[in-house]
């Protein structure tokens, strides 16, 4: 594993080209899956592991992993496969998802490939809302299949998307600004739906986007029909996407003269191994780690503020 893991160490020189890592893996039969190697903290043979009565069953248990007791999922089991039982001879991949460390269990680990994120695909068209992909590439013409994590971690420990009262009453509702929206764009879509639903508390309605690519089209289609300031509040966006990540995105978006001075927010589970210097070289305006409604609802509302005192100067 220790060779697996010495390119972990060279991940970030993937940032801002438009490229990424894959940690590819075996679940059960010949299907290859992935994993962007920016969440993977280590990859070990499985512990010793401790059952926690009355869990989720796809918590296989919890292990004591340098001094951290962390959950153990069956990834085979949480995407509706069969369980792993031999975990004598299975694998751990450690990863940090939405500030929080988990453990994937396994059944083989293959290797790290690095690509463009342009070659990786949205899933094919009838894959359905219970499909656990996020996102496909193809290796040696071999189809990799990419899991959206969020999802299975959302379904084991689902997130609270309400907004408290108190942050609502300091920073105020917004029904006024039914005429502008914000666009999101990510491509998970449960990550979209925790988004749309905190917003949605601020009296503000969404445009969706599920990549970067999607996400620059129908912007660059908003401006031929007018100032897109009239019409978006603000972009909130994942980093990690297919065809084009959020970095990607948010250089074309201020490359673009109609487009150059729109607020864009890059919103992503990366908290772990971020680079914040990526968001300044790029012209991103702001980060935040998923996902914190409060966090996420005040980030807002401060750009509905700074907007309108914009405005009112200008008149």
């Amino acid at each position: 594993m220790s060779g697996i893991m010495e390119s972990v160490n060279l991940r970030t020189q993937m940032v801002g080209q438009n490229r990424l890592e894959l940690l590819l893996f075996r679940l059960y039969g010949n299907q290859i899956y992935g994993i962007n190697v920016f969440k993977v903290k280590e990859v070990l043979n499985c512990p010793e592991l401790t059952n926690l009565p009355q869990s989720n069953p796809v918590i296989k248990g919890v292990a004591h992993i340098r001094g951290v007791t962390t959950s153990i999922i069956d990834m085979s089991l949480a995407i509706g496969g069969p369980p792993i039982t031999d975990t004598a001879n299975a694998f751990v991949i450690i990863a940090e998802y939405n500030k929080t460390i988990t453990g994937f269990l396994v059944n083989r680990v293959e290797r790290i490939i690095n690509m463009k994120w342009s070659d990786i695909l949205p899933p094919p068209k009838g894959t359905g809302k219970t499909s656990y992909l996020t996102a496909i590439t193809k290796m040696d013409e071999k189809i990799v299949e990419i899991i959206d994590v969020e999802k299975i971690l959302a379904e084991i420990m689902p997130t609270d998307t309400h907004i408290s009262e108190d942050q609502l009453t300091k920073g105020g509702t917004f029904d006024e600004q039914e005429r502008r929206k914000v666009m999101i764009s990510d491509d998970s879509s449960v990550a979209r739906k925790q988004i749309q639903r905190t917003i949605e508390q601020l009296g503000i309605d969404s445009v969706v986007a599920k990549d970067g690519l999607e996400a620059l089209n129908i912007l660059k289609k908003m401006a031929k029909k007018g100032d897109i300031h009239e019409q978006l509040i603000m972009v909130i966006s994942d980093i990690e996407m297919p065809e084009m990540d959020g970095y990607t995105f948010t250089t074309e978006v201020r490359a673009d003269p109609a487009l150059a001075d729109l607020h864009i927010l890059l919103h992503t589970s990366l908290s772990g191994v971020f680079n914040k210097a990526m968001v300044e070289k790029v012209g991103a305006d702001n980060f935040i780690p998923k996902f914190d409604p409060d966090e996420l609802a005040a980030a807002v509302q401060s750009q509905i503020k700074d907007s309108d005192l914009s405005d009112d100067t200008e008149e």
